[in-house]
């Protein structure tokens, strides 16, 4: 069963944002930021679309 994620709906905060960026050049994997940053990869994927961020896909 997939983990559950506390924080339903809480908005993004300045912090996470650089965090997100940081994350995403380092090539990190969607679940990895997820899990860092405690959201889910669904929230993660919509946040680094917005911001024009590309996210590394592990096969």
């Amino acid at each position: 069963m997939a983990e559950k994620f506390e924080r339903h709906r809480q908005p993004w905060n300045a912090a996470e944002i650089q965090k997100l960026h940081t994350l995403a050049k380092k090539g990190m994997a969607l679940k990895a930021i997820a899990k860092a940053l405690t959201r889910s990869e669904e929230s993660v994927k919509d946040r680094a679309k917005a911001d024009g961020l590309s996210i590394a896909k592990l096969r």
